[in-house]
């Protein structure tokens, strides 16, 4: 992206600032999947328990997750981590980077996962369209222009 101007405040690099770590996204697809519990969390990534617990707490702070309490019989309290509306807003990225691993590292025997519409059983699809409905095919097909909120520099 080559831009006329560049900005201060770029949305990517703040994203990036709080996902942007393999473990922070293995943690966020397992909550995409209903995993709640860090014991449960722990197993499935393998995530060091100080690293998984970091991570975690960051999610918490950034308003991604959110925990709620529970209690076994005979147990102490413990916290589950459930996606709040941010943090369920961070889907379709996760959605297109699976989608983008399936498509250049996978090897012959295909995508290890797949992904389908519950009620249709159809395979999901992602669309990059236009607020006018147009779809858009790439970058080239986009001008960026600065937002309301864009801090300038001169490029």
């Amino acid at each position: 992206m080559n831009l006329p101007f560049r900005v201060n405040n770029c949305s990517i690099e703040r994203t990036l600032d709080i996902v942007g770590e393999k473990w922070t996204f293995l943690v966020l697809r397992e909550a995409f999947t209903g995993v709640r519990r860090f014991a449960d969390m722990q197993a499935i990534t393998g995530a060091p328990r100080q690293v998984l617990s970091a991570r975690l707490a960051r999610l918490v702070d950034e308003g991604l997750l959110r925990k709620e309490p529970y209690r076994e019989p005979g147990q102490r309290q413990r916290d589950e981590y459930r996606l709040t509306e941010k943090g369920r807003d961070l889907y379709p990225l996760l959605v297109a980077l699976m989608h983008w691993g399936d498509k250049y590292l996978t090897g012959d025997e295909g995508p290890p996962v797949l992904l389908t519409h519950r009620d249709c059983g159809a395979p999901i699809e992602q669309h990059f369209r236009c607020a006018d409905g147009h779809e858009v095919n790439g970058p080239r097909e986009v001008t960026p222009i600065p937002g309301e909120g864009a801090d300038i520099r001169s490029a």
